[in-house]
Protein backbone atom coordinates (compact mmCIF):
# COMPACT_ATOMS: atom_id res chain seq x y z
CA UNK A 1 0.00 0.00 0.00
CA UNK A 2 1.57 3.41 -0.97
CA UNK A 3 0.60 6.57 0.00
CA UNK A 4 -0.45 9.79 -2.06
CA UNK A 5 2.58 11.18 -1.62
CA UNK A 6 4.98 9.07 -2.59
CA UNK A 7 2.93 6.87 -5.68
CA UNK A 8 4.14 7.14 -9.36
CA UNK A 9 3.13 9.20 -12.08
CA UNK A 10 -0.77 8.82 -13.34
CA UNK A 11 -0.92 5.72 -15.06
CA UNK A 12 -4.68 6.46 -16.21
CA UNK A 13 -3.94 6.24 -20.19
CA UNK A 14 -6.17 6.33 -22.72
CA UNK A 15 -5.70 2.15 -23.77
CA UNK A 16 -5.79 1.66 -19.48
CA UNK A 17 -9.41 3.60 -19.55
CA UNK A 18 -10.79 1.60 -22.63
CA UNK A 19 -9.32 -1.55 -21.17
CA UNK A 20 -11.23 -0.94 -17.53
CA UNK A 21 -14.02 -0.54 -19.47
CA UNK A 22 -14.12 -3.51 -21.10
CA UNK A 23 -13.88 -5.43 -18.22
CA UNK A 24 -16.86 -3.44 -16.71
CA UNK A 25 -19.02 -4.64 -19.49
CA UNK A 26 -18.67 -7.98 -19.02
CA UNK A 27 -18.60 -7.91 -15.23
CA UNK A 28 -22.14 -6.13 -15.54
CA UNK A 29 -23.52 -8.73 -17.56
CA UNK A 30 -26.11 -9.95 -15.30
CA UNK A 31 -27.43 -6.88 -14.04
CA UNK A 32 -30.24 -6.33 -16.26
CA UNK A 33 -31.13 -10.48 -16.22
CA UNK A 34 -34.30 -10.49 -14.20
CA UNK A 35 -35.29 -6.89 -15.77
CA UNK A 36 -35.24 -8.69 -19.10
CA UNK A 37 -36.93 -11.55 -18.25
CA UNK A 38 -39.72 -10.17 -16.27
CA UNK A 39 -42.61 -10.70 -18.32
CA UNK A 40 -41.41 -14.77 -19.29
CA UNK A 41 -41.01 -15.33 -14.74
CA UNK A 42 -44.64 -13.51 -14.12
CA UNK A 43 -46.65 -16.05 -16.36
CA UNK A 44 -44.05 -19.22 -15.44
CA UNK A 45 -43.62 -18.52 -11.84
CA UNK A 46 -46.89 -16.80 -11.19
CA UNK A 47 -45.62 -13.82 -9.98
CA UNK A 48 -47.57 -10.09 -9.26
CA UNK A 49 -45.62 -7.28 -11.03
CA UNK A 50 -44.70 -6.41 -7.78
CA UNK A 51 -43.21 -9.64 -5.96
CA UNK A 52 -41.12 -9.57 -9.50
CA UNK A 53 -39.90 -5.39 -8.78
CA UNK A 54 -38.84 -7.45 -5.57
CA UNK A 55 -36.13 -9.86 -7.35
CA UNK A 56 -34.55 -6.90 -8.53
CA UNK A 57 -35.02 -4.90 -5.46
CA UNK A 58 -32.89 -7.74 -4.02
CA UNK A 59 -30.02 -6.79 -6.14
CA UNK A 60 -30.11 -3.42 -5.92
CA UNK A 61 -30.46 -3.39 -1.90
CA UNK A 62 -27.40 -5.74 -1.98
CA UNK A 63 -25.73 -3.22 -4.43
CA UNK A 64 -26.45 -0.78 -2.00
CA UNK A 65 -24.54 -1.90 0.99
CA UNK A 66 -21.81 -3.33 -1.15
CA UNK A 67 -21.71 -0.12 -2.66
CA UNK A 68 -21.11 1.50 1.06
CA UNK A 69 -18.81 -0.78 2.37
CA UNK A 70 -16.39 -0.95 -0.71
CA UNK A 71 -16.14 2.42 -0.67
CA UNK A 72 -15.58 3.03 2.90
CA UNK A 73 -12.92 0.43 2.36
CA UNK A 74 -11.39 2.48 -0.58
CA UNK A 75 -10.59 5.28 1.96
CA UNK A 76 -8.55 2.65 3.94
CA UNK A 77 -7.03 0.16 2.00
CA UNK A 78 -6.74 1.90 -1.75
CA UNK A 79 -9.33 1.82 -5.01
CA UNK A 80 -7.14 -0.78 -6.87
CA UNK A 81 -7.52 -3.39 -4.09
CA UNK A 82 -11.26 -3.16 -3.42
CA UNK A 83 -11.77 -3.21 -7.25
CA UNK A 84 -10.16 -6.44 -7.95
CA UNK A 85 -11.69 -7.97 -4.66
CA UNK A 86 -15.35 -6.94 -6.14
CA UNK A 87 -14.23 -8.35 -9.08
CA UNK A 88 -13.41 -11.83 -7.92
CA UNK A 89 -16.70 -11.84 -6.06
CA UNK A 90 -19.14 -10.39 -8.92
CA UNK A 91 -17.59 -13.46 -11.07
CA UNK A 92 -18.23 -16.45 -8.34
CA UNK A 93 -21.52 -14.99 -7.56
CA UNK A 94 -22.90 -14.40 -10.79
CA UNK A 95 -21.81 -17.86 -11.82
CA UNK A 96 -24.00 -19.26 -8.92
CA UNK A 97 -26.18 -16.98 -10.39
CA UNK A 98 -26.64 -18.23 -13.45
CA UNK A 99 -26.78 -21.87 -12.59
CA UNK A 100 -29.23 -21.96 -9.34
CA UNK A 101 -31.72 -19.31 -9.62
CA UNK A 102 -34.61 -21.39 -10.13
CA UNK A 103 -37.45 -20.19 -8.49
CA UNK A 104 -38.72 -16.31 -6.24
CA UNK A 105 -36.96 -17.48 -3.58
CA UNK A 106 -33.85 -19.00 -5.32
CA UNK A 107 -33.54 -15.82 -7.45
CA UNK A 108 -34.40 -13.57 -4.71
CA UNK A 109 -31.71 -14.59 -2.34
CA UNK A 110 -28.88 -15.15 -5.19
CA UNK A 111 -29.54 -12.09 -7.19
CA UNK A 112 -28.78 -9.96 -3.93
CA UNK A 113 -25.93 -11.53 -3.36
CA UNK A 114 -24.91 -10.43 -6.34
CA UNK A 115 -25.34 -6.73 -5.66
CA UNK A 116 -23.17 -7.55 -2.69
CA UNK A 117 -20.36 -8.60 -5.18
CA UNK A 118 -20.32 -5.84 -7.16
CA UNK A 119 -19.74 -2.89 -6.07
CA UNK A 120 -16.16 -2.29 -6.08
CA UNK A 121 -15.96 -2.56 -9.95
CA UNK A 122 -18.29 1.33 -9.61
CA UNK A 123 -17.13 3.27 -6.32
CA UNK A 124 -13.62 2.70 -5.96
CA UNK A 125 -12.88 3.16 -9.89
CA UNK A 126 -14.45 6.32 -9.71
CA UNK A 127 -11.99 7.21 -6.63
CA UNK A 128 -9.09 6.05 -8.74
CA UNK A 129 -10.62 7.65 -12.10
CA UNK A 130 -10.64 11.35 -9.90
CA UNK A 131 -6.80 10.85 -8.77
CA UNK A 132 -5.85 9.81 -12.00
CA UNK A 133 -7.10 11.68 -14.55
CA UNK A 134 -5.71 15.84 -14.94
CA UNK A 135 -8.42 18.34 -13.93
CA UNK A 136 -9.24 19.00 -17.13
CA UNK A 137 -10.23 15.55 -18.68
CA UNK A 138 -11.68 14.09 -15.48
CA UNK A 139 -15.08 14.65 -16.99
CA UNK A 140 -14.21 13.26 -19.95
CA UNK A 141 -12.57 9.99 -18.29
CA UNK A 142 -15.58 10.08 -16.03
CA UNK A 143 -17.68 9.68 -18.99
CA UNK A 144 -15.93 6.72 -20.20
CA UNK A 145 -16.42 4.56 -16.67
CA UNK A 146 -20.02 5.49 -17.11
CA UNK A 147 -20.58 4.97 -20.31
CA UNK A 148 -19.36 1.22 -19.48
CA UNK A 149 -22.01 0.54 -17.42
CA UNK A 150 -24.10 1.39 -19.93
CA UNK A 151 -22.79 -0.96 -22.37
CA UNK A 152 -22.70 -3.27 -19.80
CA UNK A 153 -26.56 -3.34 -19.33
CA UNK A 154 -27.03 -3.17 -23.13
CA UNK A 155 -25.03 -6.50 -23.19
CA UNK A 156 -26.84 -8.50 -20.12
CA UNK A 157 -30.19 -8.03 -21.82
CA UNK A 158 -28.56 -8.51 -25.61
CA UNK A 159 -27.36 -11.94 -23.93
CA UNK A 160 -30.48 -12.91 -21.76
CA UNK A 161 -32.68 -11.93 -24.66
CA UNK A 162 -30.24 -14.35 -27.00
CA UNK A 163 -30.63 -17.04 -24.36
CA UNK A 164 -34.67 -16.51 -24.09
CA UNK A 165 -34.68 -17.24 -28.06
CA UNK A 166 -32.49 -20.45 -27.84
CA UNK A 167 -33.49 -22.07 -24.39
CA UNK A 168 -36.01 -19.65 -22.37
CA UNK A 169 -35.37 -17.87 -19.03
CA UNK A 170 -32.93 -20.35 -17.80
CA UNK A 171 -30.58 -19.87 -20.91
CA UNK A 172 -30.78 -16.79 -20.52
CA UNK A 173 -29.44 -16.62 -17.11
CA UNK A 174 -26.63 -18.89 -17.28
CA UNK A 175 -25.50 -16.77 -20.24
CA UNK A 176 -25.31 -13.58 -18.24
CA UNK A 177 -23.88 -15.91 -15.15
CA UNK A 178 -20.84 -16.51 -17.19
CA UNK A 179 -20.00 -13.07 -18.63
CA UNK A 180 -18.17 -11.37 -15.18
CA UNK A 181 -15.33 -14.19 -15.30
CA UNK A 182 -14.31 -12.86 -18.10
CA UNK A 183 -14.53 -8.97 -16.73
CA UNK A 184 -12.73 -10.41 -13.84
CA UNK A 185 -9.63 -11.25 -15.43
CA UNK A 186 -9.50 -8.26 -17.57
CA UNK A 187 -10.23 -5.91 -14.65
CA UNK A 188 -7.18 -7.37 -12.86
CA UNK A 189 -4.73 -7.54 -15.60
CA UNK A 190 -5.54 -3.84 -16.49
CA UNK A 191 -5.33 -2.99 -12.76
CA UNK A 192 -2.18 -4.86 -12.43
CA UNK A 193 0.91 -2.13 -13.15
CA UNK A 194 -1.38 1.08 -11.41
CA UNK A 195 -0.83 1.80 -7.41
CA UNK A 196 -2.61 1.39 -4.96
CA UNK A 197 -3.46 5.21 -3.56
CA UNK A 198 -4.40 6.02 0.24
CA UNK A 199 -4.88 9.11 1.04
CA UNK A 200 -3.72 10.79 4.21
CA UNK A 201 -7.00 12.06 6.00
CA UNK A 202 -6.75 15.04 8.33
CA UNK A 203 -7.34 14.28 12.54
CA UNK A 204 -9.65 17.87 12.79
CA UNK A 205 -12.07 16.46 10.07
CA UNK A 206 -15.13 14.05 9.64
CA UNK A 207 -16.92 12.41 6.76
CA UNK A 208 -20.31 13.89 8.16
CA UNK A 209 -18.05 17.56 7.88
CA UNK A 210 -18.04 16.96 4.29
CA UNK A 211 -21.86 15.81 4.24
CA UNK A 212 -23.69 17.86 6.08
CA UNK A 213 -21.36 21.14 6.28
CA UNK A 214 -20.28 20.99 2.32
CA UNK A 215 -22.96 22.72 0.40
CA UNK A 216 -22.07 21.77 -2.76
CA UNK A 217 -21.12 17.85 -1.91
CA UNK A 218 -24.74 17.54 0.19
CA UNK A 219 -26.99 19.01 -3.26
CA UNK A 220 -24.84 16.84 -5.21
CA UNK A 221 -25.51 13.90 -2.63
CA UNK A 222 -29.24 15.15 -2.92
CA UNK A 223 -29.49 15.44 -6.23
CA UNK A 224 -27.98 11.99 -6.98
CA UNK A 225 -30.32 10.37 -4.78
CA UNK A 226 -33.87 11.55 -6.43
CA UNK A 227 -31.71 10.63 -10.14
CA UNK A 228 -31.38 7.46 -8.93
CA UNK A 229 -34.80 7.11 -7.64
CA UNK A 230 -35.75 7.79 -11.69
CA UNK A 231 -32.95 6.52 -13.47
CA UNK A 232 -33.15 2.66 -11.45
CA UNK A 233 -37.14 2.96 -11.55
CA UNK A 234 -36.75 3.35 -15.06
CA UNK A 235 -34.14 0.66 -16.14
CA UNK A 236 -35.74 -2.04 -14.07
CA UNK A 237 -39.01 -1.63 -15.93
CA UNK A 238 -38.61 -0.16 -19.22
CA UNK A 239 -37.90 -3.84 -21.23
CA UNK A 240 -41.56 -4.74 -20.12
CA UNK A 241 -42.90 -1.23 -20.68
CA UNK A 242 -41.37 -2.36 -24.16
CA UNK A 243 -42.73 -6.09 -24.17
CA UNK A 244 -46.03 -4.82 -22.90
CA UNK A 245 -46.00 -2.05 -26.17
CA UNK A 246 -45.06 -5.14 -28.52
CA UNK A 247 -47.66 -7.62 -26.86
CA UNK A 248 -50.68 -4.98 -26.89
CA UNK A 249 -49.54 -4.53 -31.28
CA UNK A 250 -50.39 -8.47 -30.99
CA UNK A 251 -46.98 -9.92 -30.68
CA UNK A 252 -46.96 -13.13 -28.91
CA UNK A 253 -45.09 -13.13 -25.14
CA UNK A 254 -41.61 -15.09 -25.81
CA UNK A 255 -41.26 -12.18 -28.84
CA UNK A 256 -42.69 -9.13 -26.82
CA UNK A 257 -40.00 -10.31 -24.42
CA UNK A 258 -36.88 -10.76 -26.79
CA UNK A 259 -37.94 -7.80 -28.89
CA UNK A 260 -38.86 -5.56 -25.46
CA UNK A 261 -35.04 -7.15 -24.42
CA UNK A 262 -32.83 -5.94 -27.30
CA UNK A 263 -34.74 -2.83 -27.62
CA UNK A 264 -33.83 -1.85 -24.30
CA UNK A 265 -30.42 -2.88 -24.85
CA UNK A 266 -30.24 -0.10 -27.29
CA UNK A 267 -31.38 2.40 -25.29
CA UNK A 268 -28.49 1.39 -23.10
CA UNK A 269 -26.22 1.70 -26.08
CA UNK A 270 -27.55 5.32 -26.48
CA UNK A 271 -27.18 6.05 -23.08
CA UNK A 272 -23.86 5.39 -23.10
CA UNK A 273 -23.75 8.17 -25.84
CA UNK A 274 -24.84 10.40 -23.58
CA UNK A 275 -22.52 9.55 -20.81
CA UNK A 276 -19.64 10.20 -22.73
CA UNK A 277 -20.47 13.35 -24.42
CA UNK A 278 -22.16 15.24 -21.50
CA UNK A 279 -19.33 14.23 -19.11
CA UNK A 280 -17.10 15.59 -22.09
CA UNK A 281 -19.39 19.29 -22.25
CA UNK A 282 -19.39 19.46 -18.50
CA UNK A 283 -15.31 19.95 -18.81
CA UNK A 284 -16.25 22.89 -21.53
CA UNK A 285 -19.05 24.25 -19.62
CA UNK A 286 -19.34 23.82 -16.08
CA UNK A 287 -21.44 20.96 -14.47
CA UNK A 288 -24.01 22.59 -13.15
CA UNK A 289 -25.74 23.53 -16.51
CA UNK A 290 -25.46 20.24 -17.80
CA UNK A 291 -27.08 18.69 -15.11
CA UNK A 292 -29.86 21.42 -14.79
CA UNK A 293 -30.72 20.92 -18.80
CA UNK A 294 -30.58 16.67 -18.59
CA UNK A 295 -32.68 16.50 -15.27
CA UNK A 296 -35.22 18.88 -16.70
CA UNK A 297 -35.34 16.69 -19.65
CA UNK A 298 -36.11 13.43 -18.12
CA UNK A 299 -38.64 14.78 -16.04
CA UNK A 300 -40.82 16.09 -18.84
CA UNK A 301 -40.24 12.78 -20.17
CA UNK A 302 -40.91 10.80 -17.24
CA UNK A 303 -44.18 12.26 -16.67
CA UNK A 304 -45.48 11.28 -20.27
CA UNK A 305 -43.93 8.19 -21.45
CA UNK A 306 -46.21 5.33 -19.50
CA UNK A 307 -49.10 7.05 -21.87
CA UNK A 308 -47.33 6.23 -24.82
CA UNK A 309 -47.50 2.60 -24.31
CA UNK A 310 -50.37 2.25 -27.18
CA UNK A 311 -48.22 4.52 -29.80
CA UNK A 312 -47.05 3.39 -33.05
CA UNK A 313 -43.25 2.35 -33.01
CA UNK A 314 -42.04 5.50 -34.98
CA UNK A 315 -43.51 7.41 -31.97
CA UNK A 316 -42.47 5.45 -28.90
CA UNK A 317 -38.85 4.35 -30.28
CA UNK A 318 -37.45 7.88 -30.78
CA UNK A 319 -39.23 8.84 -27.37
CA UNK A 320 -37.64 6.16 -25.16
CA UNK A 321 -34.24 6.87 -26.88
CA UNK A 322 -34.39 10.46 -25.94
CA UNK A 323 -35.54 9.20 -22.48
CA UNK A 324 -32.48 6.91 -21.81
CA UNK A 325 -30.08 9.85 -23.51
CA UNK A 326 -31.20 12.66 -20.41
CA UNK A 327 -31.82 10.06 -17.52
CA UNK A 328 -28.14 8.54 -18.02
CA UNK A 329 -26.85 12.13 -19.26
CA UNK A 330 -25.83 13.71 -15.46
CA UNK A 331 -24.32 10.70 -14.23
CA UNK A 332 -20.70 11.15 -15.18
CA UNK A 333 -21.47 14.45 -14.13
CA UNK A 334 -22.88 14.02 -10.74
CA UNK A 335 -20.12 11.56 -9.91
CA UNK A 336 -17.24 13.41 -10.93
CA UNK A 337 -18.79 17.50 -9.75
CA UNK A 338 -19.11 15.43 -5.86
CA UNK A 339 -15.02 14.17 -6.29
CA UNK A 340 -14.45 17.83 -7.08
CA UNK A 341 -16.40 19.24 -4.07
CA UNK A 342 -14.94 16.53 -1.38
CA UNK A 343 -11.55 16.75 0.02
CA UNK A 344 -9.05 13.82 -0.77
CA UNK A 345 -8.96 11.48 1.85
CA UNK A 346 -12.80 11.72 2.08
CA UNK A 347 -14.07 10.82 -1.41
CA UNK A 348 -14.66 7.68 -0.59
CA UNK A 349 -16.81 7.26 2.35
CA UNK A 350 -18.78 9.96 0.71
CA UNK A 351 -19.53 8.28 -1.94
CA UNK A 352 -20.21 5.43 0.39
CA UNK A 353 -23.08 7.40 1.96
CA UNK A 354 -23.91 8.81 -1.43
CA UNK A 355 -24.37 5.26 -3.12
CA UNK A 356 -26.30 3.80 0.21
CA UNK A 357 -28.93 6.95 -0.55
CA UNK A 358 -28.85 6.75 -4.13
CA UNK A 359 -29.23 2.96 -4.14
CA UNK A 360 -31.67 2.53 -1.64
CA UNK A 361 -34.05 4.82 -3.36
CA UNK A 362 -33.14 3.14 -6.50
CA UNK A 363 -33.76 0.09 -4.54
CA UNK A 364 -37.37 0.77 -3.87
CA UNK A 365 -38.46 2.96 -7.02
CA UNK A 366 -38.64 -0.93 -8.98
CA UNK A 367 -40.89 -2.58 -6.53
CA UNK A 368 -42.90 0.50 -5.61
CA UNK A 369 -43.40 0.74 -9.87
CA UNK A 370 -44.79 -2.36 -9.81
CA UNK A 371 -46.81 -1.88 -7.08
CA UNK A 372 -48.46 1.42 -8.67
CA UNK A 373 -49.12 -1.09 -12.37
CA UNK A 374 -50.85 -3.63 -9.60
CA UNK A 375 -52.57 -1.08 -7.81
CA UNK A 376 -53.86 1.05 -11.38
CA UNK A 377 -54.80 -2.14 -12.99
CA UNK A 378 -57.58 -3.37 -11.10
CA UNK A 379 -60.27 -1.79 -13.31
CA UNK A 380 -58.28 0.37 -16.07
CA UNK A 381 -56.51 -2.20 -17.59
CA UNK A 382 -52.43 -2.22 -17.81
CA UNK A 383 -52.60 0.69 -21.07
CA UNK A 384 -53.64 3.19 -18.14
CA UNK A 385 -51.13 1.71 -15.73
CA UNK A 386 -47.93 2.53 -17.30
CA UNK A 387 -48.41 6.65 -16.91
CA UNK A 388 -48.72 7.04 -13.43
CA UNK A 389 -45.80 4.48 -12.38
CA UNK A 390 -43.83 6.53 -14.59
CA UNK A 391 -44.76 9.98 -13.59
CA UNK A 392 -44.15 8.83 -10.00
CA UNK A 393 -40.27 8.31 -11.23
CA UNK A 394 -40.36 12.01 -12.55
CA UNK A 395 -40.72 13.19 -9.21
CA UNK A 396 -36.86 12.05 -8.46
CA UNK A 397 -36.00 14.15 -11.49
CA UNK A 398 -37.69 16.79 -10.63
CA UNK A 399 -36.37 16.97 -6.91
CA UNK A 400 -32.81 16.46 -9.12
CA UNK A 401 -33.63 19.05 -11.39
CA UNK A 402 -34.33 21.73 -8.04
CA UNK A 403 -31.07 20.52 -6.53
CA UNK A 404 -28.55 21.52 -9.71
CA UNK A 405 -30.64 24.49 -9.62
CA UNK A 406 -29.17 25.36 -5.96
CA UNK A 407 -25.16 24.54 -7.07
CA UNK A 408 -22.99 27.27 -7.36
CA UNK A 409 -21.80 27.84 -10.68
CA UNK A 410 -18.45 27.37 -12.33
CA UNK A 411 -17.64 31.09 -11.30
CA UNK A 412 -18.73 31.05 -7.59
CA UNK A 413 -17.16 26.99 -7.05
Amino acid sequence: MTSAATASPPALTLPRIVGLCVARVFLFATFMTVAAAIPLLTIEWGLSAAAAGAIVTSFTVGYAVSLFVFAWATDHFGAKRMAILSAIAAAATSLIFGFLARDWWSAFLLYGLVGLAQGGVYTPLIVLFADEAPAHARGNAMGWLIASTSVGYATSLAVVGIGIALGGWTTGFILSGLLPLIGAVLLIAYLRPMENRVHERATDMRVSDQLLRNREAGLLVAGYTAHSWELLGMWAWIPAFLAASFGLAGAAAASATVSGAYLAGALHIFGATAAFSMGRLSDRTGRKPVLIAVALAGTVISFFIGWLVTAPVAVLIPVALIYAFVCLGDSPVLSIAVAEAVRPGYLGAVLGWRSLLGFGAGAIAPIAFGAVIDATNSGAGIPTSWGPAFAMLGIGGALATVCAIALRGRADA
